[in-house]
Formats: C-alpha cells, sequence, structure tokens
C-alpha cells in the first residue's frame, strides 16, 4: 500500500483533469474551494491557477492552487519572488511517504552537486512532514529573505531558508520535471 501511495505522488503516469468555475472570491475544484488571492505575511499573491491531480485516471490524490504575485507568468514562477502552493489531498498519505517523493523528486530535478547542497534543508523539511488524512491541507509558502515555510491546516510547522531550496522544491510541482505537466500547467494559469 505504502508504494502505491508514493507511486500516487511521483508517478509519471499521472492524468491531471479539472473542472473549475469561478465565482466572487473563490474557485471551484472539483468540489475543492481556493480562494482567488491571498494575503501572507502583508504580501498579496493572485491565483494563478488550480488542478486536480489524478492517478491512472480513477484515484483522486488532491487538488492544488498556485498563488503569485500579480502578473507574474509562468516562466518566472521559480524566481526569486514570493508564492504559495496549496494542496488538499483526497487520499491518505503518510509522512514517510511525502518524505521519500520530495527526496527523489528533488534528486531527479537538480545536478549532484546542487542535491549535495540541498541535502540538509531537505532532511530539515522532511522532518517537518506529519501524515495526511483526506481534506488535509498542506502549503508551502516562500518569501524571499525569510525561506519556504510548510503548513499543515493553516498551522506553521517549519521554515527552511534558502532560495535555491525554493527553487527546487516548487519545482516538484512548476518545474521542467514535475510530477505532472499538464498539472504543472494549469498551476502557472496555461491551460484550463
Amino acid at each position: 500500500m505504502m508504494k502505491l501511495k508514493t507511486i500516487c505522488i511521483l508517478s509519471a503516469i499521472i492524468c491531471v483533469s479539472i473542472s473549475a468555475t469561478c465565482h466572487a472570491g473563490a474557485t471551484m475544484v472539483n468540489g475543492t474551494e481556493f480562494s482567488n488571492s491571498v494575503e501572507v505575511r502583508g504580501t498579496r499573491l493572485q491565483l494563478s491557477g488550480a488542478a486536480l491531480l489524478k492517478y491512472m485516471f480513477l484515484i483522486e490524490a488532491y487538488t492544488g492552487a498556485l498563488y503569485l504575485p500579480e502578473k507574474t507568468d509562468g516562466p518566472n514562477a521559480l524566481d526569486d519572488i514570493s508564492k504559495h502552493l496549496v494542496l488538499e489531498y483526497r487520499v491518505a498519505l503518510s509522512s514517510d511517504d511525502f518524505a521519500k517523493a520530495t527526496m527523489e523528486k528533488i534528486k531527479g530535478s537538480v545536478s549532484k552537486e546542487a542535491f549535495e547542497r540541498l541535502l540538509p534543508k531537505i532532511k530539515a523539511l522532511n522532518r517537518l512532514y506529519k501524515d495526511v488524512q483526506p481534506k488535509d491541507r498542506y502549503a508551502l509558502t516562500y518569501l524571499p529573505g525569510v525561506g519556504t515555510q510548510l503548513t499543515l491546516n493553516a498551522e506553521p510547522l517549519g521554515t527552511i531558508e534558502g532560495s535555491e531550496f525554493a527553487r527546487a522544491v516548487f519545482a516538484i510541482w512548476i518545474g521542467e520535471n514535475p510530477i505532472d505537466k499538464t498539472f504543472r500547467d494549469r498551476l502557472l494559469g496555461k491551460s484550463k
């Protein structure tokens, strides 16, 4: 079962579907509501895009929403700018599943030298993870000069410093080699 959960997070065979509707101040994605903007430590971020990630066309893994500064386009999303990613889970996953997936995905998307530099920070993030149940929400928030904060259901779990680390962890979803390219494109507002 753990293998299935890890695959659910990382599998390249993941498909993405979206049924998004917008209404005053919020966007609905397959029954999950995301605000159209958020304020993080005095910084207002706008919804860039939202999507549903499905595993093997059947299992709904999670919905996600990405928030960026106004007028930021997709190619600049990994720059040293404020960003906020929210993932609401539809399945239960263990903290070990998150740790393994994070380690594997970052290792596969950065150089060997960068991975070695980032390893202590990746391990620090992995120690922050908790088990999740359906409807739980993890959020990653990066603020330049502050770092990347992980929260679970709006409860702060910890902050990891550094723009290089932020780029590597956000790249899991919005980088060149993301969990799923269609999911990435929808988060970046490139496709509907």
